[in-house]
């Protein structure tokens, strides 16, 4: 076999392969949903790429910034009285985009004390950074 045919082949099954998810992003993600469902916003927080490039879009909302971002969280789910309630996904999917890369998408889930059940759609685009997988940008609806 040709050299230029075996890298081809090498190639096409390299792409053709379904990358596997790396352990540490599994586990960030599972350690921010624990963190969420405990109250502790600042430990969900450590998901996200502390950075003021770190991007949240919702709604018509653009929030730049990590201290920003955990703000938004602080004003909308634990200020005047109000909670965090417990959070879960579905239908979530992770693509490794390579080996330092991956697009999460997913639909979230927050069912709060009184009963009421609020969900919507989440993309997060997650960076390995040097202190571990981090998400550097989420558009949740």
């Amino acid at each position: 076999m040709r050299r230029s045919t075996l890298l081809f082949l090498i190639l096409v099954v390299s792409f053709a392969a379904p990358a596997q998810t790396p352990a540490g992003l599994r586990k960030m993600l599972d350690d921010q949903t624990a963190a969420w469902n405990r109250g502790d916003l600042e430990a969900f927080m450590q998901g996200y790429w502390h950075s003021p490039e770190v991007t949240f879009f919702s709604g018509d909302t653009i929030v730049n910034g990590w201290e920003p971002t955990l703000q938004r969280y602080r004003d909308r789910y634990q200020s005047g009285g109000k909670e965090m309630g417990k959070l879960s996904f579905s239908n979530e999917k992770i693509e490794m985009l390579g080996s330092d890369a991956a697009v999460v998408t997913a639909r979230w889930h927050l069912e709060m004390s009184d009963g009421k059940k609020l969900e919507g759609l989440t993309t997060l685009l997650c960076k390995r950074e040097q202190e571990g997988w981090r998400i550097v940008h989420d558009h949740s609806s």
